[in-house]
Parts: structure tokens; sequence; C-alpha cells
């Protein structure tokens, strides 16, 4: 059995790729509206899992998420995973005159954030459309106060929200858990796109740094280390679109497989983030290079939507 994008995939991801490689840059450590829009334009990132009679592509969450392993890639500032995890909510456990009025603004461009618990909410003070996720119900909420929440990692962005008057639009619990669901496989997929990112970054530097009159890359310890990061960065892949997969069909083992995903995809790219600085040397931990933006993105990943310690241990359940 072969499990591999389809062609319109491959294209669909390839686009992307071009768009951001050529708008997108990891120098800039901070939300880019105008890349945002383009991408939503252009491509329709933010419609792509909503349905057609809402004004979206009728995809599937599926090519969402590998949308979103390229902007794992690309290490750009996006408000995709909240807007996903946001418009999958809404999917699960809104009303009918909700997703009627919601998804559509959504589909064209709107920035959508969902408040679970008393934790920051990812891309709270971006949005335009904020959800409130209780067992109680779910809620549309207007007129809060948000304010930007300092991160070590200044490409996710996370904000308090305060106050505000709340409509219920439908079942928060089923609305919840759809969310986690899909903000946890989300984050896997950033994962599997930053670790191959982080890999051709490593590969290509070992190619040009000279150390006794040869490329380090020629070093069969170095060679070593480098095929090590691979095999997680593959399988880390596979992992994700297992994961990616059986979420977007909402297949049995989907809950399951998310863990898994989750958990795998978090803790190796922690890994090759190390490594990367590691064989990087002394230019790795300076500000004009890359390398410490995968370290932090790492880190950041690994403690959104629950820890890989937390994921294993609900496998184990």
């Amino acid at each position: 059995m072969e499990f591999a994008l389809t062609e319109e995939q491959q294209e669909l991801a390839a686009t992307v790729r071009s768009l951001l490689d050529k708008r997108g840059t990891s120098r800039v450590e901070r939300y880019d509206e105008a890349l945002w829009s383009t991408l939503c334009e252009q491509i329709g990132v933010a419609a792509l899992n909503v349905p057609e009679e809402h004004d979206g592509f009728g995809a599937s969450l599926f090519e969402s998420l590998a949308v979103l392993e390229e902007v794992g890639r690309a290490l750009v500032p996006s408000p995709l995973l909240s807007t996903l995890v946001t418009s999958e909510a809404l999917l699960a456990g809104a009303d009918d005159d909700a997703k009627a009025r919601l998804l559509p603004r959504i589909a064209a461009g709107e920035v959508a954030a969902l408040v679970d618990g008393d934790a920051p909410v990812l891309d709270g003070d971006l949005a335009t459309i904020l959800l409130l996720a209780t067992d109680d119900g779910l809620f549309e909420v207007s007129g809060a106060q948000t304010s930007w929440t300092p991160t070590m990692d200044q490409t996710v962005r996370l904000a308090a929200v305060t106050g505000g008057t709340t409509t219920r639009i439908g079942d928060g619990p089923r609305a919840r858990e759809r969310a986690r669901q899909v903000g946890a496989v989300g984050c896997a997929a950033l994962a599997a796109g930053l670790a191959s990112r982080a890999l051709e970054m490593t590969v290509a530097y070992s190619k040009q740094r000279v150390q006794f009159g040869r490329p380090i890359g020629s070093f069969q310890a170095l060679k070593h280390r480098m095929a090590d990061m691979l095999v997680l960065a593959e399988m880390s892949r596979s992992a994700s679109w297992a994961a990616s997969y059986a979420v977007a069909i909402h297949a049995d083992d989907a809950e399951q497989l998310t863990h898994a995903a989750k958990s795998y995809c978090t803790d190796a790219l922690a890994r090759i983030a190390a490594e990367t600085v590691q064989l990087h040397g002394g230019i790795a931990i300076t500000w004009e290079h890359d390398a410490h933006l995968v370290f932090k993105r790492a880190h950041a990943l690994g403690q959104l939507f629950g820890s890989a310690a937390e994921h294993r241990a609900a496998v184990a359940l």
C-alpha cells in the first residue's frame, strides 16, 4: 500500500511553497497581514475545509493540513492553525444559523480563534471571529478585550482574552473535542514541515562548511547524525499524514493516531532542532541565522494543544 499525496494535493502544496518562498520569510517574526490575504485570495487556504454551501471549496481537512505543513516548513507566522481549529469547531458543534453566518467569513479570510479554558488564546488578538467552548455550550463572543501575550517563539502569537458578551450558538463539548483534535494534528503537521526544513538547512550547511580541508558533511560521524535526522523527519511526515487523513474522514482510530502523531512529531522536531543547532556550530547561536527560530518553534509546538507526555499518556488509557 502506498500512502502519498494525490497529484492535486501535490500541486496545492507546491503552489503554497512557491508563494511562501517568494513572499514569506522567517526573518519576519510578526503576523504579515498582506501575506495572509494573499494566501486566502490567491489559494483559498482558509476555504479548503469549508463546505461549498458556506462559500468554501468543499475539499477536506487533509488538504488544509497539507498546506499547514508547508506553512511549518516556511517558518512564517500565520493564523491558519487557529482559523482551522475554529472552523472545525463550528462544523462540529454550531447550529445551522451560526454556520451559515460565520463560515463564509472564515472562508473569505477573516481570522478566527477559539477560547478553550483559561489558557492564552492562539491568535486571539488578531481574530475578528471569536468563539468560546465550555461544558455549557459553544458561544460567539463579541466586545472582548484582547492583549498580546509575549512568547519565546514570536512567530506563534498568543493573547489574553477578557470580558465581552456571549451568545450561545451550539454544542460546546462536541466543538471543543473536535477543536482539540484538529489543533493537535495541526501541530504535528507544522512540526513535520519544519523538520524537513531543518534537515535541508543542516545538509546544505554541511556541504559548505570546510574543516581540515574538507566539507564537514564528508565526515562519517556527521553523516550518521544527519541520517538519523532524516529518519526522524520521514517518520514524522508519515505519522502526520496518517493522523491528518484519519481526522479528516472521522475514522474510528483518529483519536489514537492524533495522540501518536502529536507526541512523535514534536519530540522528533525537538531532537532535530537540537542537532540543527549543534551541526551548524557557532553561527547557529546568532540572531542572524534561522537555527534559533527552528529551536524556538520546536519548543512552542511541543506545548501547544498538549505536551508529548500528555498525548502519550492518553494513548495508554
